[in-house]
């Protein structure tokens, strides 16, 4: 295998346990408020981040990039709290909300990203709302060895997750070779 792996990130749910009792932050997660650009809301946003998820996400070896409706200004909000460095970043501008059947809005564009950007490497993708239907179409729709980790949101990624995910790297190290 040529390049790692690619995990893609989203943020709310798997970073931002965001669906937790709002009076019950979950441990080891520290409050920020945030007024990002690309949400229209006339409050600051709540955001739950924990500061160690940064370098557990980068010991997993896989090279990260941003599947996020934050888009590129999760480098902004985001990275800074918990330790990443820039990341690039998947665009969802101009994806449609609408006539995707049981599709999440962002499958069909990780789908033509991953074809089109990163040809030929495998990939993980971390989010809260992909459901069966994502995975089906992943596996008819991308050629390379693919897998979809859905968090729930009212908890975000647990030291389980970052296990399973690092087994998965092993498995598709085996795999290439």
């Amino acid at each position: 295998m040529e390049h790692n792996p690619i995990l893609l990130l989203d943020v709310d749910g798997p970073l931002n346990p965001y669906a937790a009792k709002a009076t019950q932050r979950p441990e080891g997660y520290e409050t920020h408020r945030m007024r990002p650009s690309g949400f229209l809301m006339q409050n600051a946003l709540r955001v739950w981040l924990n500061p160690l998820h940064g370098e557990k996400l980068l010991n997993l070896g896989y090279d990260l990039v941003w599947a996020t409706m934050w888009e590129d200004e999760a480098n902004e909000w985001i990275a800074p709290h918990i330790g990443l460095p820039e990341l690039p970043f998947i665009s969802f501008k101009g994806a449609s909300w609408f006539g995707n059947g049981d599709l999440y809005v962002k499958t069909k564009t990780i789908a033509q990203t991953m074809n089109e950007e990163y040809a030929g490497v495998p990939f993980i993708w971390i989010d809260d709302e992909t459901t069966a239907a994502d995975t089906n179409y992943l596996r008819n729709n991308c050629p390379v060895r693919s897998k979809i980790f859905t968090i729930n949101p009212r908890i975000g990624l647990l030291d389980r997750d970052f296990d399973e995910i690092k087994a998965y790297k092993a498995k598709l190290m085996r795999w290439s070779s």
